[in-house]
């Protein structure tokens, strides 16, 4: 395999935030001329079977994939995880552990929401929730939008569900390590998504990257819908620098809130190792 396939290893579907299927989303790829692709979705595992099939019938290759949310230096941080088995009873239960909370967090925001007059917010998030055990900030910017007290949900963002705004609520996740071990002993590569998001100090960032090196994690999204040109070049010389592989995901939510549509991202610099040339193995390619 070679840096210019067009792969999309990051988006997410209704069975955690998303707003599509994972048949859709395999569609949606396929159309775009996606041809290895993962779907993965927050804390979850449970649609990896109808990706992969749908992926096969759409004629793409696959690799399984999911999103662990981690907190490291008081910041959620995610890992992507790729080509593991999906079965792997560890990391199913390492997954939900980590689902767990997500419920008390949410009504909480909720009342925070309500001291500012925004009340029934609890139940208007359900609304848009495929999966209850996943309620998220983004299931609450949904209602927030849908309800009129923002235009959009970059607006919501703004002014509620931050840091020092209403409606946050802080969540203290996996550790980095257990995200890491979850991933790797079910047979698949553990990857730091989009890293230009965490608005970490240089030290801050150094000491995350090498610690996911020293708990054998092995790969960093390069090119992914957050990062800008020079971010890209940026995370290329640290993937360099760290002796990492590099991926590449639009981290496609929804039609019509994603600014990246799936595939639509540039390539891969090409000096760079692609993670699917170290998954080669784990790929799942569609019948011939």
């Amino acid at each position: 395999m070679t840096p210019i396939l067009n792969a999309d290893l990051h988006c997410h579907s209704v069975v955690s935030d998303g707003t599509l299927t994972p048949e859709d989303l395999a569609a949606r790829a396929k159309a775009n001329g996606v041809e290895l692709w993962a779907l993965t979705d927050h804390d979850e595992i449970g649609g990896q079977h109808r990706a992969a099939a749908a992926a096969r019938a759409q004629g793409m290759a696959y690799l399984t994939g999911t999103e662990i949310s981690v907190t490291f230096a008081n910041t959620t941080v995610h890992i992507v995880g790729l080509g593991f088995d999906p079965d792997d009873a560890q990391l199913a239960r390492g997954l939900a552990a980590t689902r767990g909370g997500r419920s008390e967090r949410a009504q909480d925001m909720a009342a925070q929401l309500t001291q500012v007059g925004i009340h029934g917010a609890y139940e208007g998030a359900l609304q848009f929730v495929g999966n209850p055990d996943l309620i998220s900030r983004t299931h609450f910017a949904r209602f927030l939008v849908e309800s009129g007290v923002c235009k959009d949900t970059s607006e919501v963002f703004r002014r509620y569900l931050i840091e020092g705004k209403p409606g946050y609520v802080p969540h203290c996740w996996a550790s980095l390590g257990d995200a890491v071990r979850w991933i790797t002993g079910a047979g698949g590569m553990a990857v730091i998504a989009h890293p230009a998001r965490y608005k970490f100090t240089a030290n801050e960032e150094y000491a995350l990257f090498s610690e996911f090196k020293q708990h054998g994690g092995r790969g960093v999204e390069v090119v992914t819908g957050s990062h800008t040109a020079a971010e890209y070049m940026t995370y290329a010389a640290m993937a360099e620098e760290f002796g990492l592989a590099a991926s590449r995901g639009s981290d496609f939510h929804s039609p019509n809130e994603s600014h990246t549509d799936l595939g639509t991202l540039p390539l891969l610099p090409g000096q760079l190792t692609p993670v699917w040339e170290l998954l080669a193995d784990r790929i799942q390619h569609p019948a011939a």
